[in-house]
């Protein structure tokens, strides 16, 4: 048997080194950075792969992610190419992004601000939804001078629509129990495992939402095409639009093949121009904001953990470990050339303890004397907002969900689920709370005291520090708050951000607070500095970590394969045990 277990370990440790070097090997014969800019170039883009904040240093996030293109990478390819003469113009593929609302302005707002230094963008789309919406996406081509559609193509503008999914049906069926509590009655998270339909609360908040996007679109779109807003509103209960109707309704401006778009922007350009990708653009031209005083920029994203931040090889998730962005934080005040902070949120919150470190590194940044400017993704909701509200100025775009200030905890009772499939439970215990947590105990009176207190406690908390730090009076935070969701557009009229807009907004922000004159320039600089490919792979074969002590070297390659491998093997053993019993941590989407 132990022969076995170590024969199989091998295995398991060979297949990980080969496929390391894999990645290492691709990761090396992508890299673009031979050649120069061509003297007429016209950048070109794919938006419908996605867009994410960022790429953990990890070699099997760097390979599964490669493919995505990350925000900043655009908006600064943009700017960059903004001034640069040998940049003509703009072609950009769309159609079915999937990005949130708060990512299509950000990317809005980067194409109109390159349109205005005299440069064309030009938007070319199989078809904006196929059987299917493609608000999102036709949103975002309306920031382009021209709006291209293949003949067979359509503009699937038919509205917004929020769709949540609710389990509580299942856990019956199942005989698992929900014994979940939240503070207070907007705080809706919980819902999906204790309702069967949206409560009152819920679907005031989703429906200010909806409308509040949905208003941003039309807005949008008026302002892009030159359509009044009526006009628009009619359009969009008349769509989805077939082709020609869509060029007669001046949505686009012409049906063309994909080739032919291409023609057209090598005509404006001159027949001579090159193709360039916005990421091959980046690495040979450099990005913007590469020199002078030095602005440090710290990302925070994914749900919010204690201990490191990490990705999900599983599902791809990233996480934002408090031990990671609180050290980058330290860093980056102990750094004497350090002037200011620019912290990228994007999360949906998570642990309370995590978030409440996270803050306090931001508290002790202000008072280092390093200013923090808060730029928000497509969501700071709970543990995000919490993270961000002791900045000095908060960004947000229209369309950011942000707020979300409650708290929510509990189990589920598992023990009628277990039943029947023939599984029981006992238990011996020291404590008269020993069994709080347990899935196989409801609360006692005393556990549920505990329990409601502690979500006090944490509601309290969470409160007063918004009302000290956004400097509002504490009756009107609770008015606010009560774990009510909120788009960026509705939080800057609450008071709960300071500004709209994405990066460039937020950098403004950020030399305006370090003193540093618009004629001066900014270097950005991430924290914490990162690993190249090769780097983390060498870390991944040594075992070095990025604090020490974790593993040792002659465990390190056994320990990462096992992380790759534990994650499938529970969900395997959950399937088999549980009988499809699934947790989510998002049941949400708009379209």
């Amino acid at each position: 048997m132990r022969k076995l277990l170590v024969g199989l370990l091998a295995v398991c440790g060979g297949l990980s080194i080969l496929f390391v070097l894999l990645v290492f090997a691709i990761s090396l014969s992508m890299r673009t950075s031979t050649g120069g800019v061509p003297p007429k170039t016209i950048l070109e883009a794919n938006f419908e792969t996605g867009l994410i904040e960022d790429v953990p240093d990890d070699p099997v996030a760097k390979a599964l992610l490669s493919r995505i293109t990350v925000v900043r990478d655009v908006v600064d390819a943009l700017e960059r190419a903004s001034r640069d003469d040998r940049v003509a113009g703009l072609v950009a593929r769309l159609g079915g992004s999937g990005m949130g609302m708060a990512q299509a302005q950000e990317i809005r707002g980067a194409v109109r601000n390159f349109r205005a230094h005299k440069k064309f963008a030009v938007a070319f789309s199989e078809t904006f939804g196929e059987f299917g919406p493609g608000n999102g996406s036709y949103y975002l081509a309306t920031a382009f001078d021209e709006v291209w559609l293949q003949p067979s193509g359509d503009v699937g503008l038919t509205g917004l629509i929020m769709e949540t999914q609710f389990f509580r049906g299942t856990l019956d069926k199942l005989g698992a129990v929900p014994r979940l509590d939240h503070r207070y009655e907007y705080k809706s998270a919980k819902n999906v495992l204790t309702e069967k339909k949206y409560t009152a609360a819920h679907r005031e908040a989703n429906e200010a939402v909806i409308q509040s996007w949905f208003s941003q679109m039309v807005r949008g779109i008026s302002e892009g095409r030159g359509i009044p807003e009526d006009r628009v509103r009619a359009l969009v209960d008349r769509g989805p639009f077939l082709g020609q109707e869509a060029v007669d309704a001046k949505l686009v401006d012409g049906l063309a093949y994909r080739d032919e778009v291409y023609e057209k922007a090598k005509q404006k350009a001159g027949q001579d121009a090159e193709l360039l990708s916005l990421g091959q653009y980046l690495e040979r031209a450099g990005r913007p904001h590469s020199s002078g005083k030095t602005i440090a920029l710290i990302y925070g994203v994914g749900g919010v953990q204690r201990g490191r931040s990490g990705f999900d090889p599983l599902f791809g998730d990233l996480t934002m470990g408090s031990d990671t962005v609180a050290a980058a934080f330290r860093a980056a005040v102990k750094s004497p050339s350090v002037k200011a902070i620019l912290f990228r949120v994007d999360s949906p919150g998570g642990s309370y303890v995590a978030s409440d470190a996270i803050w306090r590194e931001t508290v002790l940044a202000k008072k280092a004397g390093k200013p923090v400017i808060v730029s928000m993704g497509n969501l700071a909701g709970s543990g995000g907002y919490f993270v961000a509200m002791a900045a000095d100025k908060i960004v947000a775009q229209p369309g950011t969900i942000t707020g979300s200030i409650g708290v929510l905890g509990g189990k589920v009772l598992t023990t009628g689920a277990w039943d029947k499939i023939g599984v029981s439970w006992d238990e011996v215990h020291a404590g008269n709370h020993a069994r709080i947590w347990s899935s196989t105990s409801d609360y006692s009176p005393g556990e549920r005291k505990r329990f409601e207190a502690a979500l006090d406690r944490i509601y309290a908390d969470f409160t007063s520090k918004v009302a000290e730090n956004r400097r509002l009076p504490k009756e009107r935070v609770l008015e606010i708050a009560r774990g009510r969701i909120w788009t960026g557009e509705d939080a800057k009229r609450l008071g709960l951000v300071d500004e709209l807009g994405g990066f460039s907004t937020a950098l403004k922000l950020a030399r305006q607070a370090a003193g540093i004159p618009d004629t001066e320039g900014v270097r950005i600089v991430v924290f914490p500095r990162k690993k190249t490919t090769f780097e983390a792979f060498m870390d991944l074969l040594s075992g070095r970590q990025s604090e020490p002590g974790e593993n040792s070297a002659s465990t390190a390659l056994l320990t990462r394969t096992l992380e790759l491998i534990q994650p499938i093997a529970r969900q395997v053993r959950s399937a088999v045990a549980a009988r499809g019993v699934l947790s989510m941590p998002e049941f949400t989407t708009a379209h």
